[in-house]
């Protein structure tokens, strides 16, 4: 089974200088677990995550600062066309719930997600609101 068919298509997107305390409420408001930080040709520069926010606030980090300052930047990434099994042992050897998919060229096309990956095995659908 190809990733294609599970990843999320739109991801939200932001620029390195955006705002912690910005991050937090888009992750808040749209019910989401991560925000992948790309640069201006929309290739990933990190991101970042509920893990992250929650480092950032236990640390007492200024709400303002940028995310190019605090997001995950070692990011792991996997090529469009890859196997679940492929997306799945990169997960797991990496300890990450959110891996960015890109094409040949390193762009963003997609998000392939803890829950993404649940809902796809078990047929749920997220609850809108």
């Amino acid at each position: 089974m190809k990733i294609n068919s599970m990843m999320i298509e739109d991801v939200v997107t932001v620029s390195g200088d955006t705002s912690i305390k910005e991050a937090i409420q888009t992750l808040y408001h749209k019910h989401i677990g991560s925000i992948v930080v790309i640069d201006k040709e929309g290739k990933c520069e990190g991101i970042f995550t509920e893990r992250d926010a929650i480092r950032v606030v236990a640390t007492e980090v200024t709400l303002s600062t940028p995310l190019k300052e605090v997001m995950t930047t070692n990011l792991t990434t996997v090529e469009e066309g890859a196997t679940f099994a492929q997306a799945k042992n990169i997960m797991r050897s990496h300890s990450i719930r959110h891996l960015p998919v890109t094409d040949e060229a390193g762009h963003l096309i997609g998000l392939l997600s803890l829950r993404s990956i649940l809902n796809e095995v078990h047929d749920m659908h997220p609850i809108k609101r």
